[in-house]
């Protein structure tokens, strides 16, 4: 790797913790606000750390420092803990933290949720802190005793004495336990004796969401609280010129119209009649510098850039020199758009903004960022912001803005309404909200060798940078190379000798920032479908070119001969159907899918069934691998069927569902997940069912019809002609 190199993923995680003014963790830390004696004498809730509340009704408060937002983590991160505390599973409660240094990341030093690190990053901590209750727990009940504590163990929240059979609960204990102080080392069990990880374990969080006792954003209500829609401008970075809210005020309920610095809020008694004093608004727009942009002149722009390389992200062996010597050379571009995370729960914020204080309610993986920009537009120190992280409704990265643009957006109207007020976005604002995954141009060429084996690899790679311009640039721009805008490409595990990725970044008036599996969902499609075309050029079976370019990689090559295996490659599939595969690494995972998809006459695809095998090392919950490998593979799907943001005369085409459509259950094939047994430490499960899915279904697409697809999203129009092969 040359010297401007991408500093990747880890290099983020080693230097990262300055964002937040360092890695602040403590074991046995004070739970924010929350004394002992307070508790005793009030809720009957004692902290024994930071992590872990135990009632005198013999209830476990497990507090979590990162964000529900569908992944899981409302179980996974209580597993870790139980696993050591050995508490009654069916006394486990989940509470969101409150935003203090001691939930910083532990990798990133901020408190966050993102990057498919939380089960990564608490893998130790939680199990840790499980530790330290369990030996309070049972050295309270020892001094209660008087024998020692190595004569005691414990049985679901039970501690008992051996020798005379004596018997404390832990709610008994708990408040004894609170005063003692936390040991200051605290061995974990090893993996034979685990009893709770490693076991499909039914969500905590299931049954308030299916009973309506779950609280998101949208379900929050505050004494006196009013509800806003703002008008944003319809290009980004417009400014309102001026504004009629004659017809507006006279729609019952609205109390107020204000500009603000994201466009004009309409202020209401409630939603419906905000939305419908919003519709009637009339406002005069300067829509700015990006009043021309362009999707078409951006392909153009793009396509013209990779026709030379761009900034070298990474450089090994000498392509130049194996370029002229390759005994077959082929060249290809593909292109992926713009893409919102449309999550189902729109954006929204509530904010309660006084003199002395600002009290915000909001789905967001991102409190430490939101809450300093909240204290910024307020005008309040840090200390005096708080923030209540609700459930989120989806998330996909969205929710951790680095310009906090929802949460700043609600506290400006906050200001401007003089009373509590909630900020909503409706599906609408959303999708011309702008955030987007950027769009992306690649330029490949590989060369093979006279066997059909590729030793040459270029790819030149066009695309917005997510980092610059943030906090997180200094860290992850490096050599001009964005780490995020190469990852999956320059870190690319194929043993290829002869190898050049490189970047051009053009800096466009679009807001972008990360989506689900960010770098690695368009470097997924290009690279895997890309390497499709060099196998079939070669003369050699798709699967057995990866399997041959992996023998340096044991663990990718495993997940791949079990996808394989388990979808019978090479097995004679029914007639007008073909069968497609694909290889990820990302999130420090190892994934494999196999896609098997017809065309219709009309051009309709249709998926039948995926495959998929990943190792992510040591798994907490295998019900929640199997969930998010489900969910990212129909994430990946409707990316690649359905989904793109285009732009003209600098505004968004796409308003709603009917136009920026959702892969349906009648349209999802059979996902069959297999699990990669592993004693490495646990790996990201969000995001890496992502990427392999498009080029799977791509290369799966070819397999049947011929026809090479290279943009996303896959048009009917395109495939018409092609049917099936003959």
């Amino acid at each position: 790797m040359s010297a401007s190199a991408v500093v990747g993923r880890r290099e983020f995680i080693r230097t990262g913790t300055a964002i937040g003014g360092g890695l602040l963790v403590s074991l046995h830390a004070p739970l924010p606000g929350r004394t002992s004696d307070a508790l005793a004498a009030g809720e009957k809730e004692f902290a024994i750390n930071a992590f872990v509340r135990i009632g005198t009704d013999e209830s476990v408060t497990v507090i979590s420092a990162h964000s529900e937002m569908g992944q899981g983590i409302y179980t996974s991160l209580p597993m870790l803990l139980n696993e050591e505390l050995q508490a009654d599973w069916s006394k486990i409660r989940v509470e969101a933290a409150p935003v203090d240094k001691v939930y910083n990341h532990p990798l990133f030093g901020i408190q966050m949720t993102g990057g498919s690190t939380t089960s990564p990053a608490e893998w130790e901590r939680y199990r840790k802190m499980g530790a330290v209750a369990r030996i309070m727990l049972v050295e309270a009940a020892a001094r209660q005793w008087n024998v020692e504590a190595s004569s005691c163990h414990v049985d679901k929240g039970v501690v008992i004495h051996g020798a005379t059979g004596r018997r404390a609960t832990y709610g008994s204990l708990a408040s004894a336990a609170a005063q003692l102080t936390a040991p200051a080392d605290v061995p974990l069990k090893p993996a034979k004796e685990f009893t709770l990880i490693g076991k499909p374990t039914r969500r905590l969080d299931t049954p308030s969401k299916t009973n309506g006792t779950a609280q998101f954003g949208l379900d929050v209500r505050v004494p006196g609280m009013l509800t806003a829609v703002v008008a944003r401008p319809p290009a980004f970075a417009g400014k309102v010129s001026k504004f009629d809210a004659s017809e507006t005020l006279k729609v019952p309920g609205v109390k107020a119209v204000e500009q603000v610095p994201s466009g004009v809020a309409v202020i209401a008694e409630r939603f419906w009649p905000a939305k419908i004093g919003r519709d009637k608004l009339v406002v005069d727009w300067d829509l700015g510098p990006n009043a021309t942009l362009s999707t078409e002149q951006m392909l153009r722009d793009f396509t013209e850039m990779a026709k030379n390389p761009g900034t070298i992200a990474r450089k090994t062996g000498d392509p130049e020199a194996a370029l002229k010597t390759a005994a077959k050379t082929i060249t290809a571009e593909y292109d992926v758009p713009y893409l919102a995370h449309a999550m189902m729960e729109p954006l929204n914020c509530v904010v309660d903004l006084k003199a002395d204080s600002c009290e915000i309610w909001t789905g967001t993986q991102f409190e430490t960022v939101d809450g300093a920009n909240a204290a910024k537009v307020a005008g309040l120190p840090l200390e005096k912001v708080q923030i209540h992280t609700t459930l989120l409704g989806g998330g996909f990265g969205r929710r951790a803005n680095p310009a906090s643009d929802f949460v700043v957006e609600a506290v400006h109207v906050a200001r401007a309404a003089k009373a509590p007020v909630k900020v909503v976005w409706t599906r609408e604002d959303d999708l011309k909200g702008g955030w987007y995954r950027p769009m992306w141009h690649d330029r490949f060429v590989a060369g093979l060798d006279a066997s059909g084996s590729p030793v040459l690899w270029t790819h030149t790679i066009v695309g917005q940078s997510i980092m610059q311009g943030t906090m997180f640039e200094q860290f992850m721009i490096k050599g001009g190379v964005d780490g995020t805008s190469v990852e999956g490409a320059a870190d690319i595990i194929y043993d290829i000798p002869n190898l050049q990725v490189d970047l051009h970044t053009p800096k466009i008036g679009v807001p972008v920032q990360w989506w689900r599996s960010v770098g690695h969902s368009h470097t997924g499609f290009s690279v895997e479908a890309f390497l499709d075309e060099v196998a079939h050029a070669g003369g050699k079976d798709p699967y057995e070119l990866r399997r041959a370019l992996l023998a340096k990689q044991p663990r990718m090559r495993a997940v791949l001969e079990l996808a394989a295996q388990k979808a019978n490659w090479g097995s004679k599939l029914p007639a007008g159907v073909g069968r497609g595969i694909a290889t990820h690494f990302s999130f420090d995972s190892y994934v494999a899918q196999v896609v098997e998809a017809s065309v219709e006459k009309n051009g309709a695809v249709r998926v039948h069934r995926v495959v998929c095998a990943v190792d992510c090392g040591t798994v907490i919950n295998p019900d929640t691998v199997k969930a998010q490998m489900e969910g990212g593979i129909i994430f990946g799907l409707t990316a690649a069927l359905k989904t793109e943001i285009t732009l003209k005369d600098g505004r968004v085409q796409q308003e709603n569902f009917h136009d920026y459509q959702m892969l349906r259950i009648f349209e999802s094939p059979e996902i069959d997940v297999h699990i990669v047994p592993s004693s490495e430490n646990p790996t990201g499960v969000g995001e890496p069912g992502v990427p392999p899915v498009a080029p799977a279904l791509a290369n799966a697409i070819f397999a049947v019809t011929g026809k090479r697809i290279r943009s996303l999203p896959i048009r009917a129009s395109d495939l018409a002609k092609e049917g099936a092969k003959s």
